[in-house]
């Protein structure tokens, strides 16, 4: 497979010859940055999926973001369907965001004390999100499902946790772990610097089968303190569950006395205002949720029923503090972003563009017997090489389909299309991108998957 076009790329750092004919877009800035920071960070960068192992080419380093575009040290411009990650649903520089954000700069950016606006933002939340009585701001996703998982311990006094293979939940230690050999498993570390006694409480199923967790529950009688599950699983390609399935697990956790997490920090304010625990109307007894409740800014929060959160300190015996928790810069960002996405129809009228978007791709795909399927849900999109109509578990995924996406993601990058540099990774539409946007950006992909599928 792609024996022609492997032999063309000589190093994973090289970027590949276009076979459009036409020249590559130029890297050179990019490149300099990148060998320059190769001094400074770890693999030269800050987060290990910037370094653009999974695709072809040095990482861009982007100078500036607008709307739906975003443009790199080079100047070249791209449509952006990373979007930060997700967070960013009004698009890069939003003015109303940016306007609040400098408003509220004037009088200072951090105090470590408490500012009326983190009541505005709790307020704004609360008010339109009927599973939440009380939260708490924390500086990432990462620290609002720490904060949880402490939480959910602390509450039931039971230690252990249970995951799902797939499922990531930021680089918390207990977390960090992945599926051993069996129906039910205790983890495997997934890091280097994680204690095995860590992965020891961590139990790892299957998304998708009921028999696992019903046997967990089994032979772990009485010590479960949660079930962590990403209820719309975006981080490992889009894992679409059954609203039977997370039914079903609502049900075994409050029969069994486990309290459920729902990690809504990608769904969360993505799919609804109310996430997927909005979508489906299932009660997860913690939520968390990420960036997007700051407007991009480093932000996250946890929240659950008023009797559970009066675990949390100084109420209760579960420690939990932040320096830079409910900061003014990204509470304001978050009142005015959230301020947006409340507007009526703006969660129907971005899932209607992404499904015009999405649909229109897989058509052409289809037409072509193409082995490519476009996975949708609200404003999310993912690209998968396969031919299965559902793809519900992380293990059903072909890792040889890889290699067709890195060709796929260099081909759009000369095309001016910037997606997630990896397979894995999910795409994102904000309000900010327009029908020329995306019919560009079509013709982009229409002509990328051409080449993939064409390509002796």
């Amino acid at each position: 497979m792609f024996d022609s076009i492997k032999k063309i790329f000589s190093s994973e750092d090289d970027l590949p010859v276009n076979t459009t004919g036409k020249p590559n877009i130029s890297r050179e800035k990019s490149a300099e940055l990148y060998a320059k920071a190769k001094t400074y960070f770890p693999g030269g960068v800050n987060s290990p999926v910037r370094a653009f192992k999974s695709v072809y080419g040095t990482p861009l380093f982007i100078e500036k973001g607008d709307g739906s575009h975003i443009w790199d040290a080079d100047g070249n411009e791209f449509i952006d369907f990373c979007c930060s990650w997700g967070p960013l649903i009004l698009g890069h520089n939003n003015a109303k965001v940016r306007e609040r954000v400098i408003e509220v700069m004037q009088n200072g950016m951090s105090f470590g004390a408490p500012t009326a606006l983190e009541n505005e933002l709790a307020e704004l939340i609360l008010k339109n999100n009927k599973f939440v009585e009380k939260l708490r701001f924390v500086s990432s996703g990462t620290e609002a499902v720490m904060s949880a998982i402490r939480l959910a311990r602390g509450y039931t006094k039971r230690d252990k946790i249970l995951k799902f293979e797939g499922c990531y939940h930021g680089h918390t230690d207990a977390l960090l772990v992945k599926a051993g050999s069996g129906l039910v498993t205790f983890g495997e570390t997934s890091s280097a610097g994680v204690p095995k006694a860590f992965a020891d409480e961590t139990i790892v199923v299957s998304l998708n089968d009921t028999e696992a967790l019903k046997k967990a529950f089994e032979e772990f009688k009485d010590q479960i303190a949660a079930v962590i599950i990403e209820p719309i699983p975006a981080n490992n390609g889009l894992l679409l569950q059954s609203k039977e399935y997370l039914q079903f697990l609502r049900e075994i956790c409050t029969q069994n006395g486990t309290l459920l997490i729902f990690d809504e920090v990608i769904s969360g304010f993505r799919i609804g205002f109310e996430g997927a625990a909005g979508l489906y109307q299932i009660k997860p007894d913690i939520l968390t949720y990420g960036k997007i409740i700051g407007g991009g800014l480093p932000v996250g929060c946890y929240g659950s029923s008023d009797e559970i959160m009066g675990s949390v300190s100084p109420d209760g015996p579960v420690y939990q503090g932040g320096t830079l928790s409910g900061n003014p810069v990204a509470m304001a960002a978050g009142i005015a972003q959230l301020t947006e996405v409340l507007r009526m129809g703006f969660y129907r009228d971005l899932a209607n563009k992404t499904e015009e978007f999405t649909a229109s791709i897989q058509r052409f795909a289809s037409a072509r017997s193409y082995k490519f399927k476009v996975f949708t849900i609200g404003s999310m999109f993912w690209f998968a090489f396969t031919d299965k109509e559902t793809i519900t578990k992380a293990e059903e995924i072909d890792p040889a389909s890889m290699d067709k996406f890195k060709v796929m993601h260099h081909e759009l990058i000369n095309r001016g299309v910037y997606l997630g540099p990896s397979g894995y990774e999910v795409g994102f539409i904000s309000s900010a991108h327009t029908k020329v946007d995306l019919e560009r950006a079509k013709r982009a992909i229409f002509d990328s998957l051409d080449l993939v599928f064409n390509t002796k």
